[in-house]
């Protein structure tokens, strides 16, 4: 080629065309994962009561501020970093002086929010790690923590991405993994997991009222193939429950049906695959030495079997005199928020005070 001639412009390559008048799928909503090219966006979806594809809309910001008051100077433990939404208003209120030091297992997760927070410079420090070993990134200078606060939600981004397999919404493999790099899989625990236990899991990890047929279902289902994908776990669900996908969609349009049928089932074995009550109850069990003298800490849960165990970690520890306050009743999400948020509907806050 003359290296005077002028470069060609590359080829334009159009996008995939989506069947129907509203993409469905996470990868054909082109225009929510790319929010900076189409504005308004983001404000048109979360109008509409959803999330846009590809973010996170984070929960209860102003009660979260309220219950740990964050003051300039002090030091902040944030457990759950996710998409960013609480570290970054909990910044804006330690700033001159204060620090966060943030943890999430999700590396792909902390890679995108470092560098969204990449402003915030060195107040900022990020770790890939478990809440369980939060102990291990105490300041260095030996001093505890001011504010700690642990959001056991998964973010709307984890849920959204099917390569994940947080959802029953969009086929995937059975991954639910928060770290993907090691640990075994949904695929790998429903394949070994004794039916009985997986049903105790199912009553006290996601309130199951079914959780007997939807274990011998699934029991019953594996003796014949291994169950790998998403999809093949929904409709196992669906049926055990008396349902197909169509006549359960039929349901929900003419009745306020609650949670799909298969929710519950995800959820408890998203927390077993990645040991979130071991993780709790150790956090839990540290957070009065990891808290200094009037230091708060706050915890929002997601289903009961999390906010009775926060609820009686600081009971108990009031009663021994470790907290001088604590929540008497959840802080729920208020009506506006709901509004824009479904999502927020089980979030259930509680909170702390370490003796002075």
């Amino acid at each position: 080629m003359n290296p005077d001639e002028p470069v060609p412009p590359p080829e334009h390559v159009r996008r995939t065309r989506y069947t129907g008048t509203h993409p469905k799928r996470f990868d054909q909503r082109y225009k929510e994962l790319q929010p900076q090219r189409y504005p308004g966006i983001v404000e048109h979806v979360r109008s509409q009561g959803g999330t846009p594809a590809g973010s996170h809309v984070p929960i209860m910001i102003a009660e979260v501020l309220r219950a740990l008051n964050p003051m300039p100077g002090e030091t902040v433990l944030d457990c759950t970093v996710g998409a960013g939404g609480h570290t970054s208003e909990l910044l804006s209120r330690v700033l001159p002086g204060g620090r966060v030091i943030g943890l999430d297992r999700d590396a792909e997760q902390i890679g995108r929010t470092s560098e969204r927070l990449a402003e915030f410079g060195e107040a900022l420090s990020l770790h890939v790690a478990s809440f369980a070993w939060a102990g291990s990134y105490a300041p260095e200078d030996g001093r505890v923590f001011d504010v700690i606060l642990a959001d056991l939600g998964v973010s709307s981004m984890q849920i959204d991405d099917p390569t994940r397999g947080f959802s029953y919404k969009t086929d995937g493999p059975l991954d639910m993994r928060m770290d993907r790099s090691t640990g075994r899989t949904a695929q790998q625990l429903l394949a070994s997991i004794d039916p009985s236990e997986l049903a105790d899991a199912l009553r006290d990890l996601a309130d199951e009222p079914d959780a007997d047929k939807v274990a011998k279902a699934i029991g019953a289902a594996r003796l014949r193939r291994p169950l790998r994908r998403t999809g093949e776990l929904t409709r196992l669900v669906l049926e055990a429950k008396g349902w197909t996908a169509a006549t359960w969609k039929e349901r929900a349009k003419v009745f306020d049906s609650g949670p799909h049928p298969a929710a519950r089932t995800f959820q408890a074995l998203r927390i077993l695959v990645n040991d979130e009550m071991g993780a709790l109850e150790r956090l839990l069990q540290d957070a009065p030495l990891l808290l200094g003298p009037g230091g708060r800490i706050a915890v929002m849960s997601f289903h009961s079997g999390e906010d009775r165990r926060v609820k009686h970690a600081f009971r108990d520890g009031m009663r021994s005199g470790l907290y001088e306050a604590v929540a008497e009743e959840p802080i729920r999400a208020g009506a506006p928020e709901l509004r824009s948020n479904p999502r927020a509907a089980s979030a259930r806050l509680r909170w702390a005070v370490r003796t002075r």
